[in-house]
């Protein structure tokens, strides 16, 4: 190899301090894309354009890279909905903003969804994976429970994954009158903060 070549290999290379936040970000696209039965070292270094030593490097194992990305998806999605839940000013029908909150996700986030229900499924075989998804509901019932107490707060949890699971597959567009009628017959005005 002449010097010129080396030179022009080294000048590929990229210096990327942030690699394994992309790598973690990348993997989520090819599992939205391809599910985790088709997500591999190798198919996640060419969606990020590495070599797939890269991907090795900070990944040892499939299930670290499954669960480093499986980590973040449930982190970023548990302080975005507490942070809608903060934003809920004293006084006012949680319920209502929580059914805002829901709606809002549902039209412009198929792909979060699509991916918490690949997480959902791998969990339910992986305990390394069962830990993300208890820490996510965890999050997200401390987040609820900011307006309304711990039962009605987990009932509601529950009630918010079903009707996003039954959205995310129908082929019938949301009603959101339902959702709203449906929240407001679990969670009577009287318990709502």
């Amino acid at each position: 190899m002449t010097n010129g070549q080396q030179a022009a290999g080294r000048s590929r290379r990229r210096y990327e301090p942030d690699r394994r936040q992309r790598l973690i970000e990348v993997t989520l696209d090819v599992i939205a894309e391809h599910g985790v039965a088709g997500t591999t070292h190798r198919r996640v270094a060419a969606a990020a354009d590495v070599p797939l030593g890269s991907v090795t490097y900070h990944f040892d194992s499939l299930e670290h890279l499954l669960t480093s990305a499986f980590t973040h998806l449930a982190e970023t999605a548990s302080a975005a909905f507490d942070a809608q839940m903060a934003a809920i000013e004293p006084e006012t029908d949680a319920r209502g903003k929580v059914v805002e909150a829901l709606l809002a996700d549902l039209a412009d986030n198929q792909r979060s969804a699509v991916l918490a229900y690949e997480l959902y499924a791998a969990a339910a075989r992986n305990p390394a994976l069962r830990v993300i998804t208890q820490a996510w509901m965890d999050s997200t019932r401390r987040s609820l429970q900011r307006h309304f107490d711990p039962d009605t707060a987990e009932t509601l949890d529950a009630l918010i994954e079903g009707l996003i699971l039954h959205a995310t597959l129908s082929t019938r567009p949301v009603d959101p009158g339902k959702i709203r009628a449906s929240v407001c017959r679990l969670v009577p005005r009287d318990v709502a903060g």
